[in-house]
Parts: structure tokens; sequence; C-alpha cells
């Protein structure tokens, strides 16, 4: 189920690549003989089939979608050279790549003067905006709701900043009216508004909590890993569209193009509204950054060396798939919206299946029908096991 017919084109586009340096001193490559190799790469091929089929479309175990293959390639061109965007010298096309698309990520939410950069995933976008919001406000509260990432939680005790989390309304949003209680108080420095929980989809109430902003002056940190993208949609709800619309409003906004951005593990990004928190990165690294005046990547982020090759399958998705409404990304996004309604609607129909309420964006919160806890998890694990016995993998 490969995709063979893409790996033929990389053999004739990495000549291409290879061209572009033939003008290179020749050298003797340590090579332990095509035999060894061949023996080594196929034992590795056979443990590696020791895996689920995550790039297969029938695969929903896990919050991803699997990498176009425009990603795969570019990202497999570019490790070939194997650049640095920490440093302009070390990634000099890949740190102009990465910058072009992380504009255009910036640009689904109006924002054309910010800071901004990839990183590893959602875990280190989130560690270096609650690291800002911190700096910014030292010794303040960072809020989320119960069904927020636990990275928030566990990036709040790294960083040794005080956190709480905020009840759920039924649907699994952030409830409002305790939101108002909590920041009453005074001690509040940042909320985190999730665009998309990662366990049912809920997207938190944007509008509301931008509203207590203004009266109460605490800074927006919206988590859009997963959903970030569905702003790009014209079919969801009227309240995920609401709070998507209005995400360019926040200080501070993570979203990961290897999830619904069709990117291979790791790609995470994270933006932020003001670019003078640059000023909080300032550092010496004067065997790194003297190479050039333009901004050093490295110069703008809390990692050190980091994959250019990421930065390369990022831009060249976005080359083919532009990020715009009515675009064919957009599009794609709108076909998942839909078949997960459609599967919505099913399940809620049959008299086997619980549904906890309609989704948000992409994900159908379902259970067999039962008469106790113990029998819907045995339930739903035959039914995972069956499933995959089919080849569709799904999450219990």
């Amino acid at each position: 189920m490969l995709d063979r017919e893409s790996l033929g084109l990389f053999s004739e586009i990495a000549r291409k690549l290879d061209n572009g340096f033939a003008s290179l001193p020749a050298f003797q490559n340590q090579s332990p003989g095509m035999a060894r190799l061949a023996e080594v790469l196929g034992a590795t091929a056979e443990r590696l089939q020791d895996n689920y089929p995550y790039f297969h479309p029938l695969y929903a175990g896990q919050m991803l979608k699997p990498p176009h293959p425009v990603a795969r390639l570019a990202y497999a061109l570019a490790m070939w050279i194997n650049p640095n965007n920490h440093a302009l010298d070390g990634g000099r096309a890949t740190s102009v790549m990465e910058k072009e698309a992380v504009a255009e990520i910036a640009g689904m939410y109006g924002w054309e003067n910010f800071l901004g950069h990839l990183c590893g995933g959602g875990t280190m976008a989130n560690l270096e905006a609650l690291w800002v919001a911190g700096q910014l406000q030292p010794g303040k509260k960072i809020l989320a709701s119960e069904q927020a990432h636990y990275t928030h939680r566990r990036v709040s005790s790294v960083l040794q900043l005080p956190f709480e989390t905020v009840p759920c309304e039924a649907r699994g949003r952030m409830d409002a009216t305790a939101l108002l209680k909590r920041v009453e108080r005074g001690d509040v420095g940042t909320v985190v508004a999730t665009m998309g929980t990662t366990a049912t989809g809920s997207v938190d109430p944007l509008p509301e909590i931008l509203a207590l902003r203004r009266e109460h002056g605490f800074r927006v940190h919206a988590d859009a890993a997963y959903g970030g993208y569905f702003v790009l949609a014209e079919n969801l709800g009227e309240g995920a569209s609401r709070a998507l619309a209005r995400v360019g409003e926040a200080d501070s906004i993570v979203i990961d193009p290897h999830k619904h951005g069709l990117q291979p593990y790791g790609c995470g990004c994270v933006l932020f509204h003001d670019p003078e928190v640059g000023r909080l990165y300032q550092h010496d690294s004067p065997y790194t950054y003297f190479s050039s005046a333009e901004l050093h990547l490295g110069e703008i982020s809390l990692e050190c060396s980091r994959p250019g090759a990421a930065a390369a399958a990022l831009w060249a998705t976005q080359r083919l798939l532009p990020l715009k409404k009515g675009g064919e990304f957009a599009r794609g996004l709108e076909r998942g919206r839909k078949a997960t309604l459609a599967l919505f609607e099913r399940l809620h129909a049959d008299a086997r299946f619980v549904t906890a309420f309609a989704p948000e964006l992409d994900i159908v919160v379902f259970a067999p029908r039962a008469t106790s806890v113990s029998e819907t998890s045995v339930l739903s694990g035959k039914m995972f096991e069956a499933a995959a016995k089919r080849g569709l993998h799904l999450a219990v």
C-alpha cells in the first residue's frame, strides 16, 4: 500500500538536487558495500512492519492525517543534505522556506506583523507560548479548561508557573461562567483557549474569553494545535465558526502542521501577535549567529538544532495546497467534517450505540450501549478488535 509511484519520482528529483552540488570535489564514500546496506535495511524494513498502518486513510487511532506524498518527498529530499534551521548558515534555503511557510499559516488568522517559527510539535510550541506568558506576567496563574491538553499542566510545572483548571460544560467546552468567577480574583495572567480538544474536538468559547480579557487584562493563548486549520472550513457549526474566526485576536497561537496540515512528525508552530516578545529570547551565541545580519530562527526559539527538512516539507505542501478558503486543502477539511457528521448521524440513529454530542470539528465520541461501564469497556474492546481485523483502526 506504499506510494510506489512517488518513490519512483524521488530518484528523478534527487538527481536534480544533486546537480546543484556537482562542482564539489569528489570524495571517497566510506560505504560498507551495497550488499551489507541491503541486509541492514532489509532488517529495518522487517522491524518496521511491526506497526499500525499510520500512513493509511483507514488509520483513525491517533490525531494525525497521513502525510501528503509531497511532504514525504520534500522531507526526504531536504534530509539528504541535512540542513539545520537554528542558524542561517546551517539551513540557508530551508530557513527562508520556514519563514515563508509560517507567514502563510499566520495569514490564516489575518496576521502580517508577527513573530513565529516551527518546532517539534504542540508540546514545545505550548511551552514557548507559556514561557513568554510567564515572562510577561510573572507569578500570575495559567488557566486552562479541564479538557485542555495535559501539556499545559506539565509545561506550567516545568516553568514553575501556577496552574489551575476551569470546569467544562456538558459538551467539553470551557464554562465561561466559571471562568468569569475565577478571573475576578485578579491573579490570572493567561487563559488558554483550546480550539479543538484532543479528546472530543470541543472548541472553547473564545469570543466570551476575549470579552473577559478586555475587562481583566490577562493574556489569551489559543491552543489550536488540533483545530487551527479549521478556520478555513466553511461547514462548521455556529459556535466553532465564531470561535475560530477570532483566533487572530489571541496574543499567541499554537498550531500543529503534523495533525491536519498533512506533515510528518514532528512539525509544530508557535506564533506571537506582538513581535516585540522576541526580546525575551535574547542570548549570545557568537559562533552561531555571526554569519548574517538577518534574523536567525534560533534567535527567536528555545530549541537549538531543528531539522530544515520539516520546513521544506511544509513549504512544498503549502505550495501545492495553499491555505485559503475554498481551495483544495480547505475542501479536504470540509470533506472530513462532512464524513464526521454522517458518521455521527448514523450512530445517533442506531439503538446499539450512545453518542455524547454532535461533533464540532471531526471527532465523534460514541460508545456501545450497555448496562454498566465495565460492559461498555468490554464491548468497546471487542469492537476495536473487530474493526482492526477489517483494516479500520480506531481509538478506544
